[in-house]
């Protein structure tokens, strides 16, 4: 079996080259190897083929037969590694807290431990006849929360 150690090996170079970090590895069971890398700018098609490549030409198919699929976290795709979460700040996201709640709002701040994000909210102040939208900061710490993704903002 193909190991995670040899393919990050081969692609160490090139993910340093182009300042990309790793979200994911992943090697089934029948050598079926997943990669799954993103950078602050963004990735092209052109350059995850690269990758694919580069783990290509460091195997023999002859001694080991496997799949290889390299690819960016698509848009809905939970948050993994804290890279992302830096990557995404002043974007709207979507929290879900282990109990199931749903939080949406942008993302302000990340550190090592937590991040906040900003939620608008209507509420109603005494002497006003319309309610008032007011910003408010709600902070989460990482292991508190089931899943944190970007959402589409119309």
């Amino acid at each position: 079996m193909i190991s995670k150690e040899k393919i990050l090996g081969l692609i160490e170079g090139l993910l340093a080259e182009k300042k990309f970090f790793l979200v994911s590895l992943d090697i089934g069971p029948s050598n079926n190897i997943r990669l799954v890398v993103d950078s602050t700018m963004g990735i092209q098609i052109s350059e995850c083929v690269q990758l694919s490549r580069a783990i290509e030409q460091g195997l023999n198919r002859d001694s080991e037969d496997f799949d290889i699929e390299v690819s960016s976290p698509g848009l809905g795709t939970p948050f993994k590694i804290r890279e992302q979460y830096d990557k995404n700040i002043g974007k709207a996201v979507e929290v879900i807290s282990k109990e199931g709640q749903k939080i949406k709002g942008i993302l302000i701040l990340v550190d090592d431990n937590s991040f906040s994000i900003e939620q608008e909210k209507k509420i109603k102040i005494e002497g006003k006849k319309k309610k008032q939208i007011i910003k408010e900061k709600i902070n989460f710490a990482y292991n508190n929360v089931s899943k944190v993704r970007n959402v589409l903002k119309y």
